[in-house]
């Protein structure tokens, strides 16, 4: 009686750590992928370079969700090596800002991923065009998941860029996982915080927040009675005279040859139209000051959303945080102007705090 209690206890403790099952999870983990449609030519909208080896790469996230993503080896690399998962703009896809960012740090040494988060361009779940900060968060995690058992890599030398509504994000998976070890905010928004206050926190009060609650509640039933939710819109086609300057330079790039992409919501339907919904009760920055691992916010000197990534890093702690300031950039300078974007501080950054 006494082996066969022992052996019980074992067997739940096997259970209760997952031991049991690792081998299982990890053949469910491969049966349990959707089948994604993977584009096999290149579609980026930068040129591709000739000194890294690119190639599509899948894999899940916690919820279940496949996520797709282009993953760049320098060429004539050997040994374990630093990796970089890169993700954003918020509404964009990876063969856009986030490709360039993630080509560039492999040309300097680094094992690079962009992916799609979920919902999104190449990657899965369904409905799709849905944002969550919960789950875009976890997809940071999930690429985390795939570089740290890749043999190539060193899993104790991980790092993530996020850009633009990713970079909140990144800062928030800092704040979540401690195996990222060392994290860029580009040209970041606080996704939160713009949706809860509106731009500049115009609409910062209770008052405000309930007008839109409601407005958001009357359209998620609409999107049940119709079967499908409404997409929000993407940048228009056609500006108005007096649209404000960061506007006409989100339109410079997702409406032009410069950043269009196909599978790029900005460039085109937008996400759906109640997206807001999880990000206005929901404090993207609430554990930003816990984060112990070393992060890098960078922002153009002109940018209409400076002031998110300034306020984030009044929160962070700890001297291994720094604020970097692009004299004369705009926003949308530091999605792909090569001449404004701080790619040796970026290499410096990550080779100091991946080793």
């Amino acid at each position: 009686m006494n082996r066969k209690l022992t052996a019980f206890f074992v067997i739940c403790a096997m259970i209760i750590t997952g031991t049991a099952c690792k081998r299982t999870n990890n053949l469910n983990n491969e049966k349990n992928m959707e089948n994604l449609n993977l584009t096999a030519e290149w579609d980026k909208t930068f040129p591709q370079s000739d000194k890294v080896n690119h190639s599509k790469v899948t894999f899940t996230n916690r919820y279940g969700i496949t996520l797709a993503a282009d993953m760049y080896v320098p060429k004539n690399a050997t040994g374990k090596l630093s990796a970089i998962a890169v993700c954003g703009p918020f509404g964009a896809v990876k063969e856009q800002a986030a490709g360039l960012y993630a080509q560039t740090m492999a040309e300097r040494g680094f094992l690079t991923i962009a992916f799609d988060p979920s919902y999104t361009g190449e990657s899965g779940g369904e409905p799709r065009y849905v944002v969550s900060p919960d789950i875009n968060t976890e997809d940071f995690s999930a690429a985390v998941d795939f570089l740290a058992t890749n043999d190539k890599v060193d899993s104790e030398r991980i790092g993530i860029i996020g850009i633009c509504g990713w970079g909140g994000l990144a800062i928030n998976a800092a704040a979540a996982d401690p195996r990222i070890k060392a994290t860029v905010a580009s040209t970041m928004y606080d996704m939160s915080r713009v949706n809860a206050n509106g731009y500049f926190d115009v609409d910062d009060s209770a008052e405000a927040r309930n007008i839109l609650r409601k407005k958001l509640a009357a359209q998620r039933t609409e999107d049940f009675r119709n079967g499908s939710p409404k997409p929000g819109g993407g940048v228009p086609d056609e500006l108005p005279a007096d649209a404000p300057q960061f506007f006409k330079d989100y339109h410079a790039y997702y409406k032009t040859s410069r950043g269009y992409h196909s599978r790029s919501l900005n460039s085109n339907q937008g996400r759906n139209a109640t997206e807001a919904i999880p990000f206005i009760n929901f404090p993207l920055m609430s554990r930003a000051d816990e984060i112990e691992s070393a992060v890098l916010v960078i922002h153009g000197e002109k940018a209409h959303s400076r002031y998110f990534g300034e306020d984030a890093f009044k929160k962070l702690k700890g001297d291994n945080k720094e604020l970097m300031i692009i004299p004369d950039a705009s926003h949308t300078d530091l999605y792909d102007n090569l001449e404004k974007i701080p790619f040796d501080k970026i290499e410096n950054f990550f080779t100091d705090n991946l080793k």
